[in-house]
């Protein structure tokens, strides 16, 4: 992922509500899962892509974070 395109992404999350930050979060975890499994039986062809949902991942959840702290809306 490129600078821009996570830069988009965090736009994106941005004007997320929180019920909509759950659901995104569910999602990515589940798709992280699947593609730790297809890695596991070699069926992943974009290793990449796993540490990119992780990434993401932590992006949800550090927009969380400053939601409960105040710090953003």
């Amino acid at each position: 992922m490129t600078a821009l395109k996570s830069r988009k992404y965090l736009e994106e999350i941005l004007e997320k509500t929180q019920e909509e930050l759950e659901t995104a979060l569910v999602d990515a975890k589940k798709e992280l899962f699947n593609l730790r499994f297809q890695n596991a039986t070699n069926q992943l062809d974009n290793t990449s892509r796993i540490k990119e949902v992780r990434k993401n991942i932590a992006r949800i959840k550090t927009i969380q974070t400053q939601r409960q702290m105040g710090l953003i809306k």
